[in-house]
């Protein structure tokens, strides 16, 4: 790691640690953000060594680089994941390291991306919801009721590389402005101006999922320009490139994705608007299969329960006959001026922490009782301060 950026993760630390006293009536805000099917053992163990040793997955031409800046280096999960092992891990809270005690994982039945991202948003799984090509969600998120309480009507925002967010967070009923897949902005600045040419001339690699570095621009000129009260974004190229078997762009999808993180929370605190009033959610909808332990090697590259496989046999060739074990396994890193730091001792052993707990995590983090939201989604993570 730079000596630059290492001299910028300690003033982002030292910002996320600036006292800030905080009343009853305080104008909190919330972003939430998800790296598309990441496992916690990238997060907390850094690259794999027999992924990484197998010739199979570190074929493409930047396998070089990421075995030098991510394999051959002596702390793997800070080379990998310097903010979330960092300033996250040291300022806030994360949990999902079973390597040391804590754990989190998804209560759907079936370890994909549409049910895991209803999940996360809905406080509540939904069994209905079996396939990603699934329609509009008839589920309200967090996002669409707040968007209906007049504090924060107008104030919400969602971005996503992958183009199904509009049917997820069902854009036309919530009226919650979803720039997502394909989309492009359509302001006049000039810098949105480039940003929709190049949305418009880059070429895809992926029907349905544009570059993470034009959700990116796209969620940063919205948050600066239109100031969301709760922000939502989604990167999703370490999904891709894990399912396309090229573990040396996983690799690099998911410290690009670490530095797309902390650019957006830098963002954030250098905005008298959000500086000390804002909590930032990090996790992701899913896990994958875990070679330590599973047969056959490849199972690193899928993950989905044996229920969404029953569906889906062809594409795994009976490969899977039980699912891919560990896929429901998932990670959360939470930081901001309510959170006690290192709270994460609830959840270890049997009892982690689940993706159904997020929208209830958020709506307290605003100073709104989840409740009034939805009774039934799962409880807010115990991770604020009493006091």
């Amino acid at each position: 790691m730079s000596r630059v950026f290492k001299a910028a993760l300690l003033g982002l630390a030292l910002a996320t640690l600036t006292p800030c006293v905080h009343g009853a009536n305080d104008d909190q805000k919330v972003a939430v953000v998800m790296l598309d099917g990441v496992r916690w053992q990238e997060v907390f163990r850094g690259a794999e060594t027999l992924l990484a040793a197998n010739g199979e997955y570190m074929t493409s031409e930047w396998a070089q680089d990421a075995s030098r800046d991510f394999v051959a280096v002596k702390d793997r999960p800070a080379a990998l994941m310097p903010f979330v092992n960092g300033v996250m891990a040291t300022s806030g809270v994360v949990i999902g390291n079973r390597d040391g005690g804590t754990c989190a994982e998804v209560t759907n039945p079936y370890w994909f991306s549409y049910p895991g991202y209803n999940e996360v948003l809905t406080g509540k799984a939904d069994p209905r919801i079996d396939s990603n090509e699934y329609g509009p969600n008839p589920n309200v998120t967090f996002l669409e009721w707040l968007n209906r309480q007049q504090t924060f009507a107008g104030k919400i925002r969602a971005y996503g590389s992958w183009r199904a967010f509009d049917r997820i967070i069902n854009e036309e009923r919530s009226g919650v402005p979803v720039n997502s897949g394909f989309d492009k902005d359509g302001g006049k600045e000039p810098e949105m101006v480039l940003l929709d040419r190049l949305e418009e001339t880059t070429a895809h690699l992926w029907a349905s999922e544009r570059w993470d570095s034009l959700t990116l621009e796209y969620a940063l000129h919205g948050i600066r320009k239109h100031h969301p009260r709760a922000v939502f974004v989604s990167f999703g190229e370490t999904d891709e490139f894990a399912h396309m078997g090229d573990y040396a762009q996983y690799l690099i999808g998911i410290h690009r994705g670490d530095a797309f993180i902390a650019r957006m929370w830098e963002t954030l605190q250098a905005d008298p608007f959000y500086r000390g009033k804002t909590t930032l959610i990090v996790t992701t909808d899913h896990g994958r299969g875990d070679t330590r332990n599973d047969r056959p090697d490849m199972s690193w590259r899928q993950h989905s329960s044996a229920k969404a496989l029953l569906k889906d046999t062809a594409s795994y060739k009976g490969l899977f006959p039980e699912g891919i074990p560990h896929s429901n396994e998932t990670w959360i890193a939470i930081l901001g001026p309510r959170v006690a730091v290192g709270a994460a001792k609830p959840y270890t052993g049997q009892n982690c922490a689940h993706n159904d707990q997020i929208a209830a995590t958020a709506l307290t983090a605003l100073g709104v009782d989840w409740q009034a939201f939805n009774p039934q989604a799962g409880a807010p993570l115990q991770v604020f301060r009493t006091r």
